[in-house]
């Protein structure tokens, strides 16, 4: 969701209970309706006759993904028998996520990304997916480094490309990860990966369950190497999840953004929860602890995400959440991965590397980010 947290009201996501529709409660999810009766689901099988049971009730086929599910439009009234079947793993809503909360923001400097570029280390060579609202296609400080688009969800409106950033969110993270050192604006962690638009969210920051897990495998199937996640929710789909061990099992290194529910002890959102995703907690400026960061034990990392200024279509904004301390974590990723590094290495280099900041390790997990650090770089004398 998109907005000050303060200011505005979360919106509630899918509580799913044992994983089927039959046992999940619903609070302010989309529901795709044909008619009165017709739901938009995802459905898992373990089998060819689950796949083909499904499309037999099916009013319509929106989606197949590769790992073994499907998106389906069916009448309410064929689900309990769907879910029923031992060839058929789950039946779930198609439920939507949101674009976590921006509120207002500073950080490559503190995670020392200033001393990797004055090394060389720029990212160039790496694949960074801002699976998100899009990417402004013509801003100054993001052109050069824009590589491929896809849009799960089109722009709305007059835009030179369907996977366009019609909201705001996903230029703004994609400037963190990544925005050209140009001498203007700003600057990125990875000043020379390529960026790629993976728009999965809407210009009100949503996105449906389906839209975020094909965003994922497409991402995978790109052969990309980071897929940068600033969105969820407070509750999982499996289709997701699947979608996420798809994505992690052809090598691409998942982040995502912990949450913006805090104070809380134990709250991570999902995906950012899935054993799968990197976590990703939020400081300020003083090293605190953000007070709207999310917090758990899935938490690996803790970066920058009070106040930080990145691009947006047309200009620059400040923004706060998660949701900008990941992109710092993703940049950082890039720039790993360039030297040759897979998704699990350069995962535990960024843990073992952290610095610790004197959090609760449900706080900050191995730390705050240090790019230099995880590259080996000396950062004494910045």
């Amino acid at each position: 969701m998109l907005g000050n947290d303060r200011d505005q009201t979360r919106r509630d996501v899918l509580k799913l209970a044992g994983g089927t529709l039959a046992s999940v409660g619903l609070t302010g999810l989309a529901s795709a309706r044909g008619n009165d009766s017709t739901v938009e689901v995802n459905v898992g099988y373990s089998d060819a006759s689950g796949k083909r049971a499904a499309k037999a009730e099916a009013a319509g086929v929106v989606r197949e993904f590769n790992f073994d599910a499907l998106t389906i439009r069916v009448d309410e009234n064929a689900i309990q028998g769907l879910s029923k079947r031992p060839d058929v793993r789950y039946v779930e809503r198609n439920g939507t996520m949101h674009a976590l909360g921006q509120q207002l923001t500073w950080g490559v400097d503190r995670v020392d990304a200033d001393v990797t570029s004055a090394n060389g280390e720029t990212g160039a060579g790496a694949d960074v997916a801002i699976i998100d609202t899009g990417i402004d296609s013509d801003h100054p400080d993001l052109v050069d480094n824009l590589g491929a688009g896809k849009a799960f969800v089109k722009a709305k409106g007059n835009y030179a490309e369907n996977w366009d950033d019609d909201n705001d969110h996903g230029t703004h993270c994609a400037g963190i990860a990544g925005a050209v050192d140009n001498g203007q604006g700003v600057r990125g962690v990875s000043t020379e990966a390529t960026l790629h638009a993976v728009k999965v969210l809407g210009k009100r920051g949503s996105g449906s369950y389906s839209d975020i897990a094909a965003g994922i495998e497409y991402t995978a199937d790109q052969g990309w190497d980071v897929g940068s996640l600033s969105l969820g929710g407070s509750s999982g789909s499996q289709t997701l999840k699947d979608a996420c061990s798809y994505a992690q099992d052809k090598g691409v290194f998942l982040i995502a953004a912990a949450g913006n529910d805090g104070p809380c002890g134990d709250c991570v959102g999902y995906p950012a929860a899935y054993e799968e995703c990197l976590a990703v907690s939020s400081s300020a400026q003083d090293d605190s602890l953000s007070d709207f960061s999310s917090t758990g034990p899935e938490v690996e990392l803790v970066a920058p995400g009070t106040d930080v200024y990145s691009t947006v279509p047309g200009g620059y904004d400040t923004f706060s959440g998660t949701s900008m301390a990941t992109p710092h974590v993703a940049g950082a990723a890039g720039l790993l991965v360039a030297n040759g590094d897979t998704n699990s290495d350069a995962r535990s280099q960024l843990k073992s590397t952290a610095e610790d900041i004197g959090l609760a390790s449900n706080e900050q997990g191995s730390g705050l980010l240090d790019a230099a650090a995880a590259l080996g770089l000396d950062s004494s004398d910045d």
